[in-house]
């Protein structure tokens, strides 16, 4: 459970981002302020579950922060992110309830399953599987690039081009 006001061991926390620029991170205060951020959408348990994963995601790619000398913005962006996906996986948990919502919520939310399956039924084959893997199999786009055999980057452009062609679908 996290405990904002426990007392850490904060040689523990001070990571060096980059050994040879000798930048240390206060993980403690900066996990503090991305569970603020993310309590603001998420009940206590899953913002606790977002920071977390925010933070080994932030750490494991802590090189690629283009402002080492103030992280914060970066690890919020971050910490947003994992927010959002948190969301969506609970968003997906709760359509497959048996409790359910209400007759009415599950009328609108087939008519809206088929509206989107039928527009997904006019994309490319390799746009339905990267748009399949990502969001039906909930896998990050490097899991979806080992898993297609592909550069991270051609996934993250494949996605973008076959989510603006589903979104013209829909329009349509």
């Amino acid at each position: 459970m996290y405990q904002p006001r426990a007392v850490l061991h904060r040689q523990c926390l001070l990571i060096t981002a980059d050994p040879s620029k000798q930048t240390t991170w206060d993980w403690g205060g900066l996990r503090t302020r991305c569970y603020r951020e993310a309590v603001r959408v998420l009940s206590r348990a899953d913002a606790e579950e977002a920071v977390q994963e925010a933070l080994v995601r932030a750490w494991l790619r802590r090189d690629a922060c283009r402002s080492p000398e103030a992280p914060l913005p970066w690890l919020l962006e971050i910490t947003r992110n994992e927010a959002r996906r948190v969301l969506g996986r609970r968003a997906r948990l709760a359509s497959l309830d048996p409790s359910g919502p209400r007759e009415d919520d599950a009328l609108a939310s087939a008519a809206a399953r088929l509206t989107v399956e039928q527009a997904l039924g006019t994309l490319a084959e390799p746009d339905r599987r990267v748009l399949h893997l990502r969001y039906a199999e909930d896998l990050t786009q490097v899991e979806v690039a080992r898993r297609l055999g592909l550069p991270e980057a051609t996934v993250k452009v494949r996605l973008h081009r076959a989510r603006g062609r589903l979104r013209r679908a829909l329009e349509a």
